[in-house]
């Protein structure tokens, strides 16, 4: 395991200290556990912004989709136990 140098201001360090001794930690797990938080959450963004991509792509490629609040709308009704009309497909703005 390699050994990483970051510089803090003196605030931010006592908040770590004093958050780390709260959940029971060490300052540097506490730490650690913060930036693979981190690390994980941009992973997941970065999923996220592929898959929206990849089905944004789909989207133009059919030509044709149903708008979020026609969908919406059409969902709630449902949710409700009304009777709802299926939402008609448009092509989609750029």
């Amino acid at each position: 395991m390699s050994t990483t140098t970051i510089r803090i201001d003196e605030d931010l360090k006592e908040r770590v200290a004093t958050a780390a001794r709260l959940a029971g930690k060490t300052a540097h797990a506490f730490m650690l556990e913060a930036i693979e938080q981190t690390v994980e959450q941009a992973e997941i963004d970065a999923q996220f912004d592929r898959l929206a991509d990849e089905r944004w792509v789909e989207v133009l490629a059919a030509g044709r989709t149903v708008a979020w609040d026609d969908a919406k709308a059409y969902l709630e009704a449902r949710l409700r136990g009304d009777k709802a009309r299926r939402p008609t497909a448009h092509r989609p703005r750029r």
